[in-house]
């Protein structure tokens, strides 16, 4: 199989789907990778060190699209893209489809074979291939929210660890899953009052168990939202549902019970968002301010930390892209049912149940679901 791997265009992102240790192992599998001039640099791989590893340097990403029987990337294809994929193509990269109804129809009519990293599933319910990110946006999400909490960006000028005889910062946490466990670290580590909230009793429970007394732990109600909401200096968006909207658990009217100058950070961005008046923003244009509070909605954050996010990516999307590569999409998602939840467009049609649902597209023409949402047979 020929692997593509096309430069990514979205805003100030650096990352690269293939590096050259992933591109070695395509080759001694016997396939091809074709990379597009300089894909690698914003992660610091040079196309000699491609080169080395076996692949073949291509001038433009229309070159890569042409030839490539799969296209491996970071981020979803942008406008400039869609043009550029061709019926049966298979693409492998983040597609958060629940929030872009527009890619969705492009993916259908143009036939692409569409697999997503952020619903390959496990049998436990992990996300193999969206977990290293979540966690790099997890500890960022205290990073960056504890900048933009600065006065100079127009917050509220608190120090989150505070000092000697000053109160620390309160930051609370909506969703205790991997971005949400991840994010607690970081902000238990600088010494903030952090609250973390969840559905899940069994979460709160684990989650009291590892960090004892240095978090609060409260069951996710509309009323414990609205108290941490009036409390917190800063508040981190770490909700997720697999394939799914993010249900909008911050409204424009909490807005006005926030202090002057918090700062909401939106993780779960790529997937809606988690508050009523977030929308993505990019690296270079990070915030925005509604009613006195900071909104940072930057829809790839692990964008920032390139290399490390690189590294941390690729070293479990390989493995996926290997079985693809040697025994074509269809063998391969027999042969492993996380696969197979991954795949979100199929033969023009939209096969996954959360992204059908968030999008207002049918699914029962095309046949009943399985206990586990999918097609059946598929």
């Amino acid at each position: 199989m020929k692997i593509g791997v096309p430069g990514e265009i979205k805003r100030h992102e650096y990352r690269v789907g293939v590096t050259p240790h992933c591109a070695k192992s395509y080759v001694s599998h016997g396939h091809s990778v074709l990379i597009e001039r300089a894909a690698g640099d914003g992660s610091g791989y040079t196309d000699a060190e491609y080169e080395a590893a076996g692949a073949t340097i291509l001038s433009s990403a229309e070159a890569v699209y042409e030839q490539a029987d799969m296209i491996v990337k970071v981020k979803e294809p942008l406008p400039p893209e869609y043009e550029l994929m061709r019926s049966g193509q298979i693409m492998y990269t983040y597609l958060h489809l629940a929030a872009n109804r527009e890619l969705v129809d492009v993916l259908m009519s143009r036939k692409v074979q569409s697999v997503a990293y952020e619903t390959i599933q496990l049998p436990d319910g992990s996300l193999p291939c969206l977990t290293p990110m979540s966690e790099i946006a997890g500890r960022l999400s205290v990073q960056e929210g504890a900048k933009y909490l600065e006065k100079a960006f127009g917050g509220r000028g608190i120090l989150l660890g505070g000092v000697p005889g000053v109160p620390r910062g309160n930051v609370a946490i909506l969703g205790g899953g991997v971005v949400g466990t991840n994010a607690c670290k970081i902000a238990v580590g600088i010494g903030a009052n952090v609250t973390i909230l969840d559905v899940n009793a069994r979460r709160l429970a684990y989650l009291d168990d590892i960090f004892g007394s240095a978090i609060t732990t409260l069951y996710a109600t509309e009323a414990n939202i609205e108290f941490v909401l009036r409390e917190s200096d800063i508040v981190i968006g770490a909700v997720l549902l697999p394939g799914e909207s993010t249900p909008k658990l911050v409204r424009r009217e909490h807005l006005s019970i926030m202090k002057p100058g918090a700062v909401l950070v939106d993780v779960a961005i790529d997937q809606g968002g988690f508050a009523e008046t977030s929308r993505a923003t990019t690296h270079d244009d990070p915030i925005f301010i509604i009613d006195d509070v900071v909104h940072y909605c930057v829809a790839n954050m692990p964008g920032a930390v390139a290399r490390s996010s690189t590294i941390a990516l690729t070293s479990v999307t390989l493995k996926y892209g290997l079985a693809i590569a040697d025994h074509g999409l269809q063998k391969a998602c027999e042969a492993d049912r996380a696969l197979a939840l991954g795949v979100n467009v199929h033969d023009g049609t939209c096969v996954q149940p959360g992204v059908a649902r968030s999008c207002g597209i049918d699914l029962s023409p095309f046949g009943p679901l399985d206990e586990t949402g999918q097609k059946s047979g598929r």
